[in-house]
This record gives structure tokens, sequence and C-alpha cells, in this order.
């Protein structure tokens, strides 16, 4: 949908749009108001008729005061004053056709219903029109000031309905299922019995087309008295006869996009295990998604357990990389729609997100398909993109945690964290082969300096492959030094296979507040923080660090331990360590130490008063920055005196 187009919705519950947001109707009497105006749009509506839309034949002599009100609260919500104007004849709103859906509907419903040369078209035009429909037109509204307007409206789906299945016919597509359905609902539609009788005599059920036919007679005699028109008559005479011919149904296309295969895949049983459960479970439609740190290999699962099940979608899979996190930006889901809407051999691709979207949920109707939404960067890149049926499974990938889709759409989330440290270890194993066997320890040892992340073990397999004189060993001990460890888990320039790069795309994505937080792991090298010492070192109030500390945790950049403390994982803390280096000046670096000292010393010494409240109070002093000691050491060594002081008062309590 572009940016700053008004749009006028009644084909549903009445709305106002204006680009990506909808706008406020405050109350029936404002929506009463805008579908009056709008059935006329363009032409003055006399006051007493608006009067008379909302408020009846009640008498009621501040009626054209309130009007007014009325009026001016629905200037409000539209993009312009002069959008709703008052002359003598009367109020009126001006809109162009494409920007009421109702109008919209009508010119594609002509236009499919005047193609008849060529069927193929057709369908594109109807499908797009019928996908407009969000429902019964003015569905929040009972007022029969627009009663006639949505009957119209009714009546014009049903014969798109109807055209948009001959059209279907007479490319060889029969709808049965959806036509008996039809013709249960609309008994006396003679078109829909016709076009029943046909698809299932051209899908070989003769006799059941002859029995439709007895039905439809029974109907219309018994209700309406009357018997059926020539059309009918005409056709069931043509089954009687075996006259009428049988048009090939033709292959219909189906899309096969996955990605190949990732070599060298291991582990993973529990989550794979947890994907089928997905698969299984009955209900709604059925949304995962893989969420987890960035190299953790998301998309690795995701692809192979969509090879491993794409048997269970005979009506194929779609795959898109929505490019959340990489160095060319986000797809936009408009385009991801247009190139998934022709894949489904549609030409005619509706311009308006909205409409591709609805256009892409009809055509998805009722088809087992298995749609892959690789590398995601939020809820709503993938909004559009979900079909709205039950017969479709969407897997989605992300560094985020994707909340939304889980609140609101129901989606299974499995959280991929580090592989074990067994996995880790085969999947090496399985990258170096033989060499692997020659120097077991050094393989172990690698493992860890990756952090066990699947993109490092496999950046280290190919730096191993180009030092073929080079023991592992050497390179476990280079990989020791954080400030260089980086730099050597990088595939020659290719940026979505360099480790710092990967990490770079998610914190570019993070508020000045929150790639702050995430520096100072960088800056702080002990163990895991709780909230208190984060918002000590940070220099913020609690309330705000946990807010950052869960933005960080969202973008999978710091992990939360079951006692509720946080850190990175080594690769990137030694990523944030050389961030801070560069982005934060040493003094602040300094300064940052001296609080989280101070806070640690503050909550020992509390400590130790509880355990040996009459105790004299020593507390050891951290040096200050600039005082020539650095403030790190001065922290250290105030830390593990108090340790032995409180190891030593332990010991003290416990003797009888």
């Amino acid at each position: 949908m572009t940016g700053g187009l008004m749009e006028f919705r009644v084909l549903g519950p009445v709305e106002v749009r204006h680009g990506d947001r909808v706008e406020v109707l405050s109350g029936r009497l404002q929506r009463t108001l805008l579908g009056v105006l709008l059935e006329r749009a363009d032409q003055p509506v006399p006051a007493d008729v608006l009067t008379q839309a909302l408020w009846g034949d009640r008498p009621d002599p501040r009626a054209a005061q309130r009007l007014q009100l009325h009026v001016h609260r629905l200037r409000g919500v539209l993009d312009s004053p002069d959008r709703l104007t008052f002359g003598s004849n009367g109020y009126r709103l001006h809109a162009h056709a494409d920007e009421v859906d109702a109008e919209r509907f009508e010119a594609l419903v002509k236009a499919g219903t005047a193609t008849t040369h060529d069927p193929q078209r057709a369908i594109e035009s109807l499908r797009s029109a019928l996908a407009l429909y969000r429902g019964t037109p003015f569905a929040d509204l009972e007022t029969t000031a627009l009663a006639d307007w949505a009957r119209r409206l009714a009546e014009r789906r049903l014969a798109a309905v109807e055209s948009l299945h001959a059209a279907e016919s007479t490319c060889g597509v029969h709808q049965v299922g959806e036509l008996t359905e039809l013709v249960r609902e609309h008994p006396w539609r003679e078109r829909l019995h016709v076009l029943l009788m046909t698809a299932l005599y051209r899908t070989g059920r003769r006799t059941e087309a002859l029995d439709a036919y007895r039905r439809a007679r029974h109907a219309l005699v018994s209700e309406l008295g009357l018997e059926p028109g020539p059309e009918l008559r005409d056709l069931h005479h043509r089954i009687l006869a075996d006259d009428l011919p049988t048009i090939p149904r033709p292959s219909r296309h189906v899309p096969a996009q996955l990605p190949v295969d990732v070599p060298g895949f291991v582990g993973r049983e529990a989550e794979l295990a947890e994907l089928d459960g997905v698969l299984s479970a009955n209900g709604s439609a059925s949304i995962a998604a893989v969420t987890g740190t960035p190299g953790v290999g998301k998309t690795a699962l995701a692809v192979r357990w969509a090879h491993r099940v794409r048997d269970r979608f005979p009506d194929g899979q779609l795959h898109a990389d929505l490019r959340g996190h990489g160095p060319d930006g986000p797809v936009s889901a408009a385009d991801v729609l247009a190139a998934f809407l022709r894949s489904s051999g549609l030409t005619a691709i509706p311009d308006r997100l909205d409409e591709r979207a609805a256009l892409f949920r009809t055509l998805l109707d009722r088809r087992r398909m298995l749609i892959v939404l690789d590398n995601a960067r939020s809820v709503d890149q993938v909004r559009p993109l979900l079909p709205g049926g039950s017969s479709c499974l969407v897997l989605v990938t992300s560094r985020d945690s994707l909340a939304g889709l889980v609140a609101r759409h129901g989606a299974h989330r499995i959280r991929l964290d580090l592989l074990p440290s067994a996995d880790a270890v085969g999947l090496l194993r399985d990258l170096l082969g033989d060499r692997a066997d020659i120097e077991p320890e050094a393989v172990a040892t690698l493992v860890e300096r990756c952090a066990r992340l699947p993109l490092a073990l496999r950046v280290v397999s190919e730096l191993i492959q180009s030092r073929p004189g080079r023991a592992l060993a050497d390179l476990a001990t280079e990989l020791a030094d954080q400030r260089y460890a980086l730099d050597l888990l990088r595939a020659n320039d290719d940026p979505r296979t360099s480790v710092r790069t990967v990490f770079s795309w998610s914190y570019q994505q993070l508020d000045p507040a929150a790639a702050e937080v995430f520096r100072l792991f960088g800056v702080h090298q002990g163990q895991a923080l709780d909230i208190p010492a984060v918002a000590a070192t940070a220099d913020l109030e609690p309330r705000r660090a946990r807010h950052l500390l869960d933005a960080l945790v969202c973008a999978h950049l710091v992990n939360q331990d079951l006692d509720g403390r946080y850190q990175p994982h080594s690769l990137l803390r030694a990523y944030a360590t050389e961030l801070a280096a560069t982005t934060d000046s040493p003094a602040n670096r300094a300064a940052a130490l001296s609080r989280l000292a101070a806070h640690h010393l503050a909550t020992a010494s509390a400590a130790m008063q509880v355990i040996a409240p009459d105790a004299p109070e020593r507390r050891p002093q951290v040096a200050a920055p600039g005082t020539g000691s650095p403030a790190f050491d001065g922290y250290d060594a105030a830390f593990r005196r108090l340790d032995r002081e409180r190891t030593n008062l332990l010991a003290a309590r416990a003797v009888p």
C-alpha cells in the first residue's frame, strides 16, 4: 500500500485508512455518516437525508447541530478538510474511485466479466475483486439507509463468484466442493446449478450430475412453482445424451522453491521433533518461528526440516529470504507477495499491499503448502505473508523474538540455542574429516573458542582447510586471544560468512541506549550480571536497565540464565569489547567499571553484615580512574579480599 493514500473500506466493517494506519472512527453514527456519504461519493447529500440516516424518524430539534458535530469529527480523521465540504445542496465527500474498495471491486468485476476471450485474465481479475472482501458490507452497522447498497454489493459478489467458476471451468478447473456449498446456500440460482452439474460431469461423475439436476428442479418447483429455465434443461439433456465435451484439466504448476539442503547438518533432533509436532497439531493456521542469536543455524534447521516434510505439502513450497538482517536492507512484504503471486501463474498483480495479501490468501485457500520465510526483521514484515486458512504451514526464522507473532497469531516459537558440546564437536569433525582424529583435544578446544556457534565452526573449518600444514592446536592458540578472534573468523571477503559482520547486522539495529548497554558487556570481562549490576554500570534506573536488557535478549545479543543474570556468549563479548574500545572513551569505560565495583562492594558489604553483624567493617577501596592503577585491577583485588573474608566468617560460624 502506498504511503499517503487515503482509502475508504465498506466491504466489511467500515474503515478509513491513511497509508498503513487505520483511523479511529468514534462510534456507529460516525461510521453511518461516512457510509452514506461514500454511497454518493462526489455528489451532494442533503442534510435532511443524513439526519434521517443517523436518527430515523425521531424528531430532534437539535439534529442539525448534532449533524454538524459529527461532520466536524469526521473531518478530523480525513487527510484534508477539503475532503468533506458543504454547499447549497448539502455535504459532499470527495473520493476518487480507486480510493473506495467497493468502486475498485466493481471495476475489477466489470473487467473480469468483459474478458470472455481470455479466461485466464478473467480469473485473475475476478480473484483480485473477491480478495477485497473482508466480510459482509457494513458488517458493523444496522441501518436501513445503507441496506440497498449492501444488497447490491452482495448480489454483485455472488455474480462475480459465478463468473469466476465459469471462467475456471473453461480452463478445465472444477471446484466441485465449493460449488456444492454455494448451491446449498443459494438453491434458487440456476447458474450455480449449471456450474455444479458441469463440474460433476466433467470430473467423471455423470450420475451425481443428474442427481444434482433432480435436486435443482425439486427446489425450483416446490419453492417457487417454476420449472428450470432453458439453460439448465438443455444441460440436463446433453448430460443424458453424453453430449457435453470434457475439457482436460491443465497440470497445475507446483512451486518447489526450497533452497539446497545444508551439508554437514548435525544434531538439533529435539528441535526437529518439535517442528514435527507443530505440523501434526490440529487447529488454526500453523505457524512456527525459529529464533536465536546470529549464526546459530536457524536457516539450516528450517531448510533441513522443510526438505524432510516437503512430501506433506503436495501443492508446493514457497521460500523467501526477507533479508531482515544483512547488507542489502529488508525486502518489503509487497515485493515478496508479488513474487509469490507470479510463481502461482498470475500476471496481473495488484498495486496495493493489502490487495496482494488478500489475493494471496485467496489463492492459498484450501491448498496444502509450506511457506518458509527466512531471516525476518520484524512481525510487521511477516504478517501480510500469512495465509488465512489452516491448510498451510508457515515457518519463519528471525533474530528477533517475534513476540507479536506468538501473541496475536499463535505461532509456536522455538528458541535455538548454541550447539551442545557433543554436537558442536560432531559438526567440526564432520567438516574436517580425518584431520579431526589426529588432534581430538584441539578440536574440543576449537569448539569452545568458537562458542559452539555453528557459523564460527564452519568458518574455522574453512580456515583449517586453507592451512593444510598448520596444526589445529596452533589455530586454537590464536583464537584464545579475543582481540584477534573475530579477525580470524571470516571467510575471505564474503560478508555473510564473517562472524563480525553477521554480528554487526544485529547491533546496528539497536537503539543507542541498548547499544551502549551491549558495549558495557565488553568493558566488564567478568561473569554474568544481574539487573542492579547492569543498572549501576550504565548509571541507569533498574527499570530502564531491565527494558534495555529485554531489547538485547529479544535481539539475541545477550542471554538470560535461570538466575536472572545476563551475558553474551564469548564471541559476542569479544565483539562488544571491540565496539567499546572504538566507541567509548577510556574515561567512560573506567567510570563504568568503578560504578560496577562500587555496586558489588556495597552488595558484598551488606551481605557480610547479615552473615556477621558484629564483625568490624573493612571495606577495600577500588582505585579510582586516573590514579595510576586501572579501575578493574582494584575491583578485582577488592573482590578477592571480600571473598576470603566471607569464607573465613562462614567457617567460623560453622564451629559449634
